[in-house]
Parts: C-alpha cells; sequence; structure tokens
C-alpha cells in the first residue's frame, strides 16, 4: 500500500524542485486530491502563488496548487498571495544596483514601488497595483560571504555576489538539495566592474603592469621609487577582507601567484573612506571598482608587450581590461514566484542595461567597434611581429576583419581549462538569446581565436581555432530555436597575432587566450 501510494505521489508532485521562501509559515498542512484518492501531510516549505513546497514522509515535494485542496494552518490565501523575494549579499549591489533594477522593472511593468529602510542594512520594496501589494523585494546589504550563508540557511531567495562563489560555498549548496550553483541557469551575471588602482592627485606614476600591482600588494615592492617615482615608502589600501570586492582583489591579483596580502596594508570597509584616505596621502596606492571611481585618479595598466589600458567602460567590457569583476545573482534550483522570473528576465533587458550603465556599472549591452577605432590593437600587432607571427600572417587578418566590426562581448577561458569562464557562460546565454530574437538576422558573425605566445605559432593558431569552435559549438547549442539560414556564423583563427599584454605572467596570457566577435 504505501508503495502504491508512493507511485501515486510522485505521478501528482514534482520531485528534486524547490520553490521560493513565501509568505507562509513554516506549519502542517494536509493536502487531498480533487477525486479524494490521495492524501498527504507535511510541513509547508514555501507557496509561490501556484506551487506549493512541503516537507513530508517522502521527502521534499512540490506540488500544483490548482490540483489539490489545502487543510491546515500553514494553508495560504490563494486569492490574496503576495509574491516575496529574499536578496542577501553585496552590499555596493543592495544600496544600488538592485534598488535601481527594481524601480526600473516596476516602473516598466506599471508598478508603484514604495521603499522602506527597515534597518541600516535592510530594505524592503512593495510593488503594489492600485492598493493592491502584488510583490516584496526584501534586501539584505552585507556581503558576499553572509548572502551565501542566508542562501543556505534558507532565508534568502538570490545571493548578490562581487566574486565567484568558493568551492566549499559550491559543495554545501549542492549538499543542502539547492543543485550546482555554478551550472547553467544557477547564477547570472547582471553587470561587469573591475579592479582599478588609484593614487593621489600629483602622483608621477600613471601606469603599472599587473605584476607591478601584485608585487605592490604583496609587500615586495615597497618604495614609489621601484615604479619611476619619488624616493617614498609605499602606503597600501585596500578593502576589507569581509568584502567580496576585497577578497575578489586577493583572488584576481595575489592567489594565482601564490602571494598573501602585505600585513602592513590598511583595510577599509567601504570604497569612500579608502578613496579618502589615498586622496590625502600623496604616497598611497589603493584599489576600488571602476563603479566607485568618481573623483579618483585611476593608474593604467601597461606592459612592454602590449599597450596602456585604461578603466574604461569600453575596455570593460570587452574585457581588454585585465581586471575585470562580474557583478552576480546567484540561483538556487528551486522555482521563483513569477513575479521573481519576470524580475530576472528584466534584468536582460535593454531597459535594464541603460539602469545598469546609469548607476556606474558596465552593462552587458552588445556594441559595435569600427576597426578604425581600434587602431591601438592593430597598431601593436604590427610592432610585436617577428618570425612567429610573419608580415603574410597579418596581412590576412587585417584583410579578413576590416570590412567588419568588433562585437563588445568577448568569452575567455578558466585558467588551465577549456572551461570558458563565468562571464563568457553568460555572454554565450546573451548571444543566444540575440540570435533567436533575430537580432543578426542577415548578418554574418564571425568567432575569432587569438592564443598567448608561449610556444610555437602554429599550435597555438589551431589552438584558438579549437577555442572558437568551443564557443560556436556552445552558441549553436544554446540557441535551441535559431536558424542558421538567417545568421552566417563562422570561425576563424590568428593565433598570437594580435596580443593583449605581455605572455611573461598569467594575467597576460590570460587576456590573450580568448575568443572575439566580428560581424558585417
Amino acid at each position: 500500500m504505501i508503495k502504491h501510494r508512493a507511485a501515486i505521489l510522485a505521478a501528482l508532485f514534482l520531485f528534486g524542485q524547490s520553490l521560493g521562501i513565501g509568505q507562509a509559515a513554516a506549519q502542517d498542512v494536509t493536502f487531498l486530491s480533487r477525486d479524494g484518492s490521495v492524501e498527504v501531510s507535511g510541513t509547508l516549505l514555501g507557496f509561490d502563488g501556484e506551487y506549493y513546497r512541503v516537507d513530508t514522509l517522502y521527502g521534499e515535494l512540490t506540488v500544483d496548487s490548482s490540483g489539490v485542496i489545502c487543510d491546515g494552518p500553514g494553508c495560504p490565501d490563494l486569492t490574496s498571495y503576495v509574491a516575496e523575494l529574499e536578496l542577501s549579499g553585496a552590499a555596493a549591489m543592495g544600496r544600488v544596483l538592485l534598488p535601481a533594477l527594481i524601480e526600473g522593472f516596476g516602473l516598466k511593468y506599471g508598478y508603484a514601488v514604495e521603499r522602506e529602510d527597515l534597518e541600516p542594512t535592510r530594505t524592503e520594496f512593495r510593488l503594489k497595483e492600485g492598493d493592491r501589494v502584488a510583490g516584496v523585494f526584501r534586501i539584505h546589504s552585507s556581503n558576499t560571504d553572509e548572502g551565501f550563508a542566508d542562501l543556505l540557511a534558507n532565508e534568502a531567495d538570490m545571493v548578490m555576489a562581487l566574486r565567484e562563489m568558493r568551492a566549499d560555498e559550491r559543495d554545501r549548496a549542492r549538499d543542502a538539495g539547492m543543485g550546482d550553483l555554478r551550472s547553467v541557469g544557477r547564477s547570472r551575471v547582471l553587470a561587469l566592474d573591475a579592479l582599478v588602482p588609484i593614487v593621489a592627485p600629483g602622483n608621477p606614476v600613471t601606469a603599472l603592469t599587473v605584476p607591478q600591482l601584485s608585487d605592490v600588494l604583496a609587500g615586495k615592492v615597497t618604495n614609489w621609487q621601484q615604479l619611476g617615482g619619488a624616493d617614498a615608502p609605499i602606503d597600501v589600501h585596500l578593502r576589507d577582507g569581509a568584502s567580496g570586492f576585497g577578497q575578489a582583489t586577493v583572488d584576481r591579483l595575489l592567489s594565482p601567484v601564490g602571494e598573501t596580502l602585505s600585513p602592513g596594508a590598511t583595510r577599509h570597509e567601504s570604497d569612500a573612506t579608502l578613496i579618502r584616505a589615498v586622496m590625502r596621502d600623496p604616497f598611497a596606492l589603493g584599489v576600488i571598482s571602476l563603479s566607485e571611481l568618481r573623483e579618483a585618479v585611476p593608474v593604467a595598466l601597461s606592459g612592454a608587450c602590449g599597450f596602456t589600458l585604461r578603466p574604461t567602460r569600453r575596455n570593460a567590457k570587452t574585457e581588454d581590461y585585465p581586471l575585470v569583476l562580474p557583478v552576480f545573482l546567484y540561483l538556487p534550483a528551486r522555482r521563483l514566484p513569477k513575479l521573481g522570473r519576470e524580475f530576472l528576465a528584466y534584468t536582460r533587458s535593454s531597459a535594464a542595461q541603460l539602469v545598469i550603465r546609469r548607476v556606474g556599472y558596465v552593462d552587458q549591452a552588445p556594441e559595435e567597434v569600427p576597426i578604425n577605432m581600434q587602431g591601438d590593437r592593430f597598431a601593436n600587432a604590427i610592432a610585436r611581429a617577428g618570425e612567429e607571427v610573419p608580415l603574410q600572417e597579418l596581412q590576412r587578418m587585417v584583410g579578413r576583419l576590416t570590412p567588419m566590426k568588433r562585437l563588445t562581448t568577448s568569452f575567455r577561458f578558466e585558467a588551465g581549462s577549456s572551461d570558458l569562464d563565468a562571464q563568457s557562460r553568460s555572454n554565450i546565454l546573451q548571444l543566444a538569446d540575440a540570435l533567436e530574437g533575430g537580432d543578426y538576422d542577415g548578418r554574418e558573425l564571425l568567432l575569432v581565436g587569438f592564443s598567448d605566445g608561449e610556444g610555437p605559432a602554429g599550435p597555438n593558431r589551431e589552438i584558438a581555432q579549437r577555442r572558437a569552435q568551443v564557443v560556436y559549438d556552445a552558441i549553436v547549442s544554446a540557441a535551441e530555436t535559431f536558424d542558421p539560414t538567417r545568421t552566417q556564423i563562422s570561425v576563424e583563427a590568428f593565433g598570437e597575432a594580435m596580443p593583449m599584454a605581455c605572455d611573461d605572467s598569467a594575467w597576460g596570457r590570460q587576456v590573450n587566450r580568448r575568443v572575439e566577435v566580428w560581424l558585417r
């Protein structure tokens, strides 16, 4: 009998899927199928306006509310349901970016948005249709660590993160039944930011290499004279270690070379206090986010093998600037309320990209860059050419690309891997959506692979070709309804012909290994 009932329940309920945290408290409920043949009791864990999530003898189940009658103190009122979403994590996102997106979403869909600051770190947004509250967004602005902790404690529906999740966080989420948070659909890149070194006004040092910046943070370079400046000690300023941005700084600049932060570095709880400290200290060097740059004096990144790259919006969008940081939302494998799903869809829209740009982050709306605006890149390719990259290869590259424009969407790979990195996985979905939507109908898209300069040029070009093919396969796989007769997509490779940085560091090699998108 138990086996028989379990089989019936398996047909009625969707296993292995959870719902967002609903307004109903965790209370006992009983569900009865409308024909009266099946009854099951348990603890209501959530309700999204369409589906219940309940903990039962058979495990956690998800059930369509239209197919059952609910009885018990935990049963919600189906006619007055209010969608509730809890977001927790990085304060920089919670203070500015997410509030702006929620207000933009309300404006687009006709909701009046009421904001209430509940606590210094907690804000509630109520979306109203007339007098009726249709949804509530609650934001807990703390740090990325706490955001993941809230998710694991089932106290958040989304994590606002300024860094990629750690391996242990990924394992704990999987063990808690939240799925693989690195899989498709479980993380979303909302916007882009970047690490930017800054100095006080009047400092003669205007450019550094990434290895030099790393050595300063590690305490291996301690005097400005070693960098072409005055004979004075360097005072290092960074964000605090609890912030996602502070952690990302260490992850990107120190961990790859096995270094740790100098014990003499001063840590700050906000970009504002960090900037003030650097501005009044002529011998200070700090690292802040591009979104908070404002009046600070940025230091460009350069190298003997490449050209100077400044922390501009376009350089960050193309990821030519080597210290770009994706800004993430992480989502567990649970069904969000319809309002939440609509909000996530909105974050990819052109309207949302404009909001993102207006609040200081780098949006992901693709832009077309004419070849006459890329003279520095082609001039550097000519300057770095030699026996490995002969004139004929440069002529072939220029001839192929001159009639085209570069799309700001680029693809890069995990260090030492053929797997696309987090930002590139997001770019795959974005480009696939554009192809399905007909954005490039009647045009030619060329996926161009480039490599670093380690090893012979021939094999490097073959590796670059394979990387371009990986991107092509991923795009075609993601664009399920794409009609290949509407847009011509092909792959090409020029190997090490257009270096962006020196190959004498992991950062330089990472920047050089890329797949660009060109179109006409």
